[in-house]
């Protein structure tokens, strides 16, 4: 006869195995960063998927002409949950480093609301600065966790339900929305990925946080040489950024995948 203890024992490995996530996906993406088509720098991130979860740690580093201007790196990490299409940040934290100073920002983050924020050294409070409410921190994403974007059961990968969203970000000092809308697909191919990608166009709206009369807030407010094409990982339901080309004051901007490899599929990572 079975012992209690041991019914005990397979009684927790079957609700164990009810609760695993059935599989899980990890994407390497690794980006070249041009301005005016000349070599900047480079970024980067590893996201790992799963039905009900996330990770995206990232980095991006100025090299190149860029090293001219400034030598700045940026680590950062991401993760929380995924509910249907809805990305729910848990935690945050992004180091930025330059040759005048380090700047660390952590946040806690519950249902896609602010819990705690940590900024070291605190950002200095300039005048004409829109204030952030409460408000200003509910209901958003960071910005890490912004590339992660989840499709609506139901509609294909790669069709205007792949763009038209608008996305509330918060990243700890300023608060904005990035609204995308559709505009076509494209195919591409780079290592570890050929296949169809969704193009989006995008707009750049500041809630708070910000200066309103800076050149650089009126340009981007106004900007409408922005553009995101992204790429499906179609066993999450996820799409991540592919490439992205903004335009600035001193030209455009282009962050283009040279590597985007998907790795622990349970089938091929294409769109329906």
């Amino acid at each position: 006869m079975t012992s209690r203890p041991r019914l005990l024992s397979c009684a927790a490995f079957l609700a164990g195995m009810a609760l695993a996530p059935a599989w899980a996906e990890t994407v390497h993406v690794r980006y070249s960063v041009t301005l005016l088509g000349l070599p900047m720098g480079t970024a980067g991130y590893t996201a790992t998927l799963t039905p009900t979860s996330y990770r995206v740690d990232g980095n991006a580093k100025l090299t190149g002409l860029a090293n001219l201007v400034a030598n700045s790196k940026v680590a950062a990490a991401s993760s929380g949950a995924i509910a249907g299409a809805r990305v729910l940040p848990a935690a945050y934290a992004n180091t930025a480093t330059n040759p005048e100073t380090t700047r660390t920002v952590r946040m806690g983050l519950s249902a896609g609301n602010v819990t705690a924020i940590d900024i070291t050294p605190p950002f200095e409070d300039k005048p004409g600065r829109v204030p952030l409410t409460e408000a200003s921190k509910r209901g958003i994403v960071d910005p890490l966790s912004a590339i992660v974007m989840a499709v609506p059961a139901g509609q294909p990968l790669i069709g205007p339900a792949s763009c038209d969203r608008t996305i509330p970000i918060f990243d700890g000092y300023t608060r904005f929305n990035i609204s995308l809308s559709y505009v076509g697909t494209r195919e591409v191919k780079t290592k570890g990925y050929a296949g169809p990608v969704v193009v989006c166009a995008v707009r750049y709206t500041p809630i708070a946080g910000h200066r309103p009369q800076r050149a650089a807030t009126k340009f981007m407010t106004d900007n409408k040489r922005l553009e995101a094409w992204l790429a499906p990982v179609e066993s999450a339901r996820i799409l991540l950024p592919f490439r992205v080309s903004v335009a600035t004051q001193v030209g455009t901007t282009v962050i283009e995948a040279q590597e985007f490899v998907i790795e622990g599929a349970p089938g091929k990572a294409a769109a329906q």
